[in-house]
């Protein structure tokens, strides 16, 4: 008689801990699309209530999240192959400008990057080509996590 070898575990995280994962991690993927293309891109971000802020340069993700502005985020974990913890958010893409909309959400969007990379849009910016500052709304948030087999 053969005995299977353990098998991992797959779970759905709730809310808490899906935004847990969001909270703890500051590089994620930001996916979108445009016609019969999706694209993915990696950015910095931080994460403030129901809103994830990020910075980027002019270029086609921008041009095409200014006219399709629904996106997912995505956010990983991972410590070994069924080890790891996922996030994803499902919601919308906002240009932050402080003369058009909110200038509090762009002044709290730059405050909260500077504490992630101080020099922020200042004199020692380490990515100065990235001028265009954007908020996603949190419009739905789920994870996942694997873990490894009992042993």
């Amino acid at each position: 008689m053969s005995v299977s070898p353990p098998s991992p575990e797959f779970v759905r995280l709730d809310e808490p801990e899906a935004r847990a994962v969001l909270a703890r991690n500051h590089v994620g993927r930001v996916a979108y699309s445009f016609r019969d293309r999706v694209d993915i891109e990696p950015i910095h971000y931080v994460v403030d209530g129901n809103w994830i802020y990020g910075r980027t340069s002019i270029g086609t993700k921008l041009a095409t999240l200014a006219h399709h502005p629904w996106c997912a985020f995505e956010v990983d974990e991972v410590r070994d192959t069924f080890d790891w913890e996922s996030a994803v958010v499902k919601g919308t893409f906002h240009l932050l400008d402080p003369q058009v909309g909110s200038p509090d959400a762009y002044g709290r969007a730059v405050a909260l990057l500077r504490q992630l990379v101080p020099g922020t849009l200042g004199a020692d910016d380490p990515a100065p080509h990235r001028i265009v500052l954007f908020g996603i709304h949190i419009d739905e948030i789920t994870g996942r996590t694997a873990r490894p087999p009992a042993r």
